[in-house]
């Protein structure tokens, strides 16, 4: 195959990308909307942040078709229909997390694609798992504290024995770390797209 038709692939396969991608972006701007008609402060504000991450990449450089993976962005939305159109507690505490490996997942792959910072695939995934693990931890210190210095029950709940007090924390960690592995996954796949492109594009045009 000439070069000139590998080129052509490419830029075929990146508009496909962007084009997708911003249908998802569209989606999670509908999410904010619904959100905030719904009364739910807490998502929408996770829906902005996601939505103003997705968009960074077109503003900065000034191209519509500089988009984040469409896969990427995918497994971001994912929590949001989650969290807005369903209402099982099992589903609902687990698209939390994911929800939170989502935004460590669009970072990684913000500061890999976009800047000079170079990441291992290896090393990517450790980082979308560590830094989930991380922010759930943070959660339960912070529902902790509320609980004890402020009287609420996020946490200790009174209904609850200690065991199962613990136990559901135990099950939260767990849900956090089979949403940073879902999301280690989809950075997994990311990389070796971009690896693949590579491989495709002229040495001139793949520097």
């Amino acid at each position: 195959m000439r070069p000139d038709d590998r080129l052509g692939e490419v830029l075929q396969s990146e508009r496909l990308n962007a084009a997708l991608a911003w249908l998802l972006v569209a989606f999670v701007g509908l999410v904010v909307v619904a959100s905030l008609v719904r009364g739910n402060a807490l998502w929408a504000g996770f829906a902005l942040a996601v939505l103003a991450l997705a968009v960074l990449p077109p503003l900065v450089f000034r191209r519509v078709d500089v988009m984040l993976p469409w896969e990427v962005l995918l497994l971001a939305a994912l929590p949001l229909v989650g969290r807005v159109f369903t209402t099982v507690p099992l589903t609902g505490r687990f698209v939390g997390y994911l929800a939170v490996a989502a935004l460590a997942l669009i970072i990684a792959v913000e500061l890999n694609a976009f800047t000079t910072v170079e990441m291992t695939p290896g090393f990517a995934v450790f980082f979308v798992v560590v830094a989930t693990l991380a922010a759930a931890g943070v959660w339960a210190v912070a529902r902790w504290q509320a609980d004890v210095w402020l009287g609420t029950a996020f946490l200790l709940d009174p209904a609850l024995t200690p065991e199962a007090i613990e136990t559901r924390l135990m099950w939260e960690f767990i849900y956090s770390t089979l949403a940073g592995v879902a999301a280690g996954v989809v950075f997994e796949r990311y990389f070796r797209r971009r690896d693949r492109i590579r491989r495709q594009l002229p040495v001139e045009v793949g520097r």
